[in-house]
């Protein structure tokens, strides 16, 4: 029987960056931080004996999740937002000593790179948030909250954690730290932005709504999630390009304008779908994300010498 090592089941890039997060100290000390503070907020919640139910649920609906209650906005900052922060420095060790380089000589090819450092650093995040589903359940027990709710928390919180990381991977393959903050916040801005424009018109509809329209928020919700993901992985993908051709323009240039124009793109869609299926205009955008990019490859003639 072919046995195959932890490597080829993962890739080697993503259990390269796996094993320097384990070793790192700024791995164990805010887990440690995180369940306590997790145990503190349960305790203000019992002591408040207030009840944290909304009727606009739905997935990515941030405000719900800031509605929940102290728990809940507690795991919102730590593992929605501080913790996929860490990205913000992923990309120098690469670029500083020209490791990209020496990478893309071996089968990985730019898409790995980033990939691998994204998977680790929203795997952090949301086994943190996993590791908190106990208290989610003490929560449930105590009263006062729904099951359903709390589900959709969870997969928020999730979501936003996967496009936090992906923009601060994107964000750390600038060298200019100005460039670095510019880049993160118009990404973020143009997020809020997107999902609010797609999102809002649905949280606006609550329990008179139907199944369906719930199906569409959350359809619409992912849509954000994957775009901006797929963006904030390609801008780090496009500093990682080794030759730009002399008649081309520089790929991260093209991203900027992508998150400038993104808002606009799904304000249409939703307002053509009267605030059903804005999700329309994020699809098109992963499919110019996905295609800006391209590397170019010679091409093979049959019979020549390649060299």
């Amino acid at each position: 029987m072919d046995e195959k090592d932890l490597g080829d089941w993962l890739g080697p890039m993503t259990v390269k960056e796996l094993h320097q997060s384990m070793r790192r100290a700024s791995f164990v000390y805010p887990f440690l931080v995180l369940q306590c503070l997790a145990v503190a907020m349960i305790v203000i919640e019992f002591a408040q004996k207030a009840q944290y139910r909304t009727e606009a649920a739905g997935f990515m609906n941030l405000a719900m999740v800031l509605e929940s209650g102290p728990f809940w906005k507690m795991v919102f900052w730590i593992c929605g937002v501080f913790m996929p922060l860490a990205g913000l420095v992923l990309m120098r060790p690469e670029q500083e000593d020209g490791n990209h380089e020496l990478l893309q000589m071996t089968k990985l090819n730019r898409w790995a790179i980033v990939r691998g450092k994204f998977i680790v650093l929203w795997s952090v995040s949301s086994l943190s948030l996993i590791s908190l589903q106990p208290y989610v359940v003490v929560r449930y027990f105590l009263g006062g909250i729904e099951l359903w709710q709390e589900l959709l928390c969870t997969l928020s919180v999730i979501g936003l954690a996967a496009v936090v990381s992906a923009g601060a991977i994107g964000a750390s393959a600038y060298k200019n730290i100005a460039a670095r903050i510019f880049v993160f916040v118009l990404f973020l801005g143009s997020f809020l932005t997107c999902a609010s424009i797609l999102l809002l018109p649905c949280a606006l509809v609550t329990g008179r709504a139907g199944t369906m329209f719930h199906l569409l928020f959350s359809l619409n919700g992912l849509s954000v999630v994957v775009c901006y993901a797929s963006l904030g992985l390609a801008i780090a993908r496009s500093r990682l390009r080794l030759v730009v051709l002399h008649y081309e323009l520089k790929p991260s240039r093209i991203y900027v304008l992508l998150m400038f124009f993104s808002p606009f793109l799904c304000g249409i869609t939703t307002a053509i779908s009267l605030g059903h299926a804005g999700m329309v205009g994020t699809i098109l955008m992963t499919i110019a994300i996905m295609n800006t990019d391209v590397t170019f490859r010679k091409k093979k003639i049959p019979g020549a010498v390649n060299y």
